[in-house]
């Protein structure tokens, strides 16, 4: 086990995990993100030209802790345009959802967009996965999410996560298998690991050591960035 993945298994365990519950208890404005289109949007495009993309997931993807501009939405949304894709970004995280309550609010949040979304990133599981939630129930969650949205006719993008080594082996060997497994099944594009090239750099984390600033948040983008335009580009 390396270094990294060590610490991401001691801070990850231990400080997302009190920091998720507390969110789901508590509606604070800056660890709650409901639906709402990314800020300040550097598009300025047709919305007929734009692409609409749906961010749907914890609080990695909800900008816990960061300013209304700084977390994945609108990060995205501007490395898109850097790119020329005009795209808007709609924020769907909520900080501290499991996989199943994410179920139970997806409905209510494809059915408040303008317009059926071009593409849907879905990245859920970690706080299944740190509360000790039996990884068939995170499947079955996880299925039912990318069986709706093959059903609206929505591409879906997913970007996993991996099991705290302090989960142990046979956990992380069933919870891991859940993205590959899932994506294959409903034909979306996987990103395996969400916090690839950000966990284990403090410069790249808030003082929680675990989620991304805005710095982390970018590189995540900028990672993203490439599947996403391949997805989301006419003809694709």
């Amino acid at each position: 086990m390396t270094g990294r993945m060590m610490q991401y298994g001691s801070l990850l365990a231990i400080v997302y995990l009190a920091a998720a519950c507390s969110e789901k208890e508590s509606a604070a404005p800056a660890n709650r993100t409901e639906v709402a289109p990314a800020p300040n949007s550097a598009v300025r495009a047709d919305a007929a030209d734009q692409r609409l993309v749906l961010a749907f997931g914890d609080s990695l993807y909800a900008g816990y802790n960061l300013g209304p501009n700084e977390g994945l939405a609108p990060a995205l949304e501007r490395v898109l345009k850097s790119r020329g894709i005009a795209a808007r970004v709609v924020n769907g995280g909520v900080s501290g959802d499991t996989s199943g309550a994410a179920l139970a609010r997806l409905a209510f949040t494809l059915d408040g967009l303008p317009h059926k979304p071009d593409l849907m990133l879905v990245g859920l599981g970690g706080n299944d996965m740190l509360r000790g939630l039996d990884p068939v129930a995170a499947r079955e969650n996880l299925g039912a999410i990318l069986a709706e949205a093959q059903r609206r006719g929505i591409k879906v993008m997913l970007t996993g996560m991996l099991a705290s080594p302090n989960m142990g082996d046979a956990y992380a060997r069933r919870f891991n298998a859940i993205y590959p497994e899932l994506a294959k099944r409903y034909g979306a594009t996987l990103y395996p690991f969400i916090l690839k090239d950000v966990i284990g750099k403090p410069t790249l984390l808030l003082p929680d050591g675990v989620h991304p600033n805005k710095e982390g948040v970018a590189i995540i983008a900028a990672n993203l960035a490439p599947l996403v335009a391949g997805a989301i580009e006419p003809g694709a």
